[in-house]
């Protein structure tokens, strides 16, 4: 998991243009990612970059002074950093290059506009195709801007490899632990999704689907023993970390279970195991220690690496017990083919759902 900042960078802004120029075209600049983008009167960001780039958003809130503002990242350095005048909700919307080699995309809107960052999703709709829209924005007096074509052809491609689909086939909860039903709530956090794919490993196998497959049947399999569940996502699309948190601590729940897949150089396949991440209080290392052990009874010949404190934003910030589980190393000899495989991810799921439920037996 890369790590997140959530202080701004600021960017170096060039003379803003004309409050008359609405819609511009200009050419794209080579060295970004960034090929196009338009936001819409509508209040909806559209994006086309160079084919298989990877993005970053990132939201921050606003203050008395200043209203909220999101950003995007892309790989690729920007020639020309330069700022535009908004309309409507939008004060202004900057590019520029918080660092060698990186584009940054600022749009910052006016102060007192309230944005939900749980709302906010950048999903891409094809391979150099992105959205992200801005759901209960007044887009009152809001001018569509933009630059470039979006509807030209990128080069470049996906990178390939195994394609992991969630699977249909239900899950029996037979046989698993049983609580009070209706008692309970529990928050899943499949990690990644959408243009962060997590990490890749051996056949190009992804993280973000093979967690997305495991908490689909998580979820399924508590639900049929009567806890409430609350998924960060259930689709490949990207939610960034403080929303996930948001999702959670709005919900109130018992416990946080964000599910992961490790990862190292794939010149180290001979490096295996499972780990379980808690951050501070007695409650969520139980909770971990249920996990790893029920993840390590279905993983055989698997090392256990242990349960250990972690500073991961997403169990640091939110406010019930909470775990962060890494299944095992898509980079690894004997973690890869099992992930890819459907049989041990159904009995990963059987794993983390019976470990859930343990801890919940406990809570009173």
């Amino acid at each position: 998991m890369a790590p997140l900042t959530f202080r701004f960078s600021a960017l170096i802004l060039a003379a803003a243009v004309q409050a008359s120029s609405l819609l511009l075209s200009l050419p794209a600049q080579a060295a970004s990612a960034l090929a196009a983008w338009k936001l819409s009167s509508s209040g909806e960001l559209l994006l086309r970059t160079a084919a298989g780039a990877r993005l970053q958003a990132f939201f921050e809130a606003g203050d008395r002074t200043r209203g909220p503002r999101v950003w995007i990242d892309f790989p690729g350095e920007l020639s020309r950093s330069r700022s535009l005048p908004g309309s409507g909700p939008v004060r202004e919307i900057r590019l520029g290059k918080p660092s060698a080699g990186e584009t940054r995309l600022v749009i910052e809107f006016q102060p007192g506009v309230d944005l939900d960052p749980s709302q906010l999703k950048l999903i891409g709709t094809a391979s150099n195709r992105w959205k992200l829209s801005f759901q209960g924005l007044s887009t009152t007096g809001l001018r569509p801007i933009g630059e470039g074509d979006l509807n030209r052809a990128s080069s470049g491609s996906w990178a390939g490899g195994l394609r992991i689909q969630p699977s249909k086939t239900p899950v029996n909860a037979a046989g698993l632990p049983t609580v009070t039903r209706g008692k309970y709530r529990v928050v899943i956090d499949p990690g990644h999704g959408g243009p962060d794919p997590g990490a890749v490993g051996i056949r190009g196998i992804r993280e973000s689907e093979i967690v997305l497959d495991i908490s689909l049947q998580v979820a399924r399999l508590l639900e049929a023993k009567g806890v409430q569940v609350i998924m960060t996502r259930t689709a490949e699309v990207d939610v960034d970390l403080p929303p996930r948190v948001s999702i959670a601590n709005r919900a109130g729940a018992d416990a946080f279970v964000s599910i992961h897949a490790n990862a190292i150089s794939m010149a180290r396949p001979d490096v295996n195991g499972i780990e379980t991440f808690f951050y501070s209080d007695r409650h969520s290392a139980r909770l971990a220690a249920h996990l790893q052990q029920q993840m390590l009874n279905v993983s055989p010949g698997s090392p256990n690496r242990g349960v250990k404190r972690g500073r991961f934003f997403v169990i640091r910030r939110t406010t019930m017990p909470a775990a962060l589980v890494e299944m095992g190393f898509v980079t690894g000899n004997i973690d890869s083919p099992r992930l890819a495989t459907s049989s041990h991810r159904q009995r990963l799921a059987l794993a983390l759902a019976t470990g859930i439920l343990d801890y919940l037996k406990g809570v009173r």
